[in-house]
């Protein structure tokens, strides 16, 4: 590669629990740059996620991170053209995209949600997630049964 790789930014942690993965969340839920809306968005569905899980011991930033842990992929498939032919060849993640799929993810399918409110669908998809269901665990399953069925190619791996 010519160039250098770009340094990596420095993301500062949320007002309220001062956890920088919460920031990280937020950033991929706002939209045209209203982060005061995600943040408001996001601590709402906590506060559901809380009156939900109230026979927890856990708290519901705890929750929270369990459900993403969940949903985070181990592997993926890429496509590689080999002479020809396309196959599907399943990779490791690194860390920080196994994050940021995972974020991704579980806002898509809460947008999918029907509900009243953006908290509300996300406050149901992360007590999914916590409880092993819902949309962004059927993705990380059928990402891991895809790249099970395509094992024989992992020697083209790059």
């Amino acid at each position: 590669m010519r160039k250098a790789k770009p340094k990596k930014r420095l993301i500062l942690p949320d007002p309220v629990y001062g956890d920088q993965k919460v920031s990280k969340f937020v950033n991929h839920l706002m939209y045209s740059g209203k982060k005061t809306k995600s943040y408001e968005i996001f601590y709402n569905a906590l506060e559901i996620v809380k009156g939900k899980t109230e026979k927890e011991e856990k708290t519901a930033l705890e929750v929270w991170k369990q459900a993403l842990d969940n949903i985070t992929p181990l592997v993926e498939v890429k496509s590689r053209r080999i002479g020809g032919a396309t196959f599907q060849v399943p990779t490791e993640i690194r860390a920080d995209r196994k994050e940021s799929i995972s974020m991704k993810n579980m806002i898509a399918f809460a947008r999918k949600r029907s509900g009243k409110s953006m908290a509300e669908k996300l406050a149901a998809e992360i007590v999914d997630a916590y409880n092993n269901q819902g949309g962004a665990f059927k993705r990380k399953e059928d990402m891991h049964r895809m790249a099970e069925a395509n094992r024989a190619f992992a020697h083209f791996r790059f």
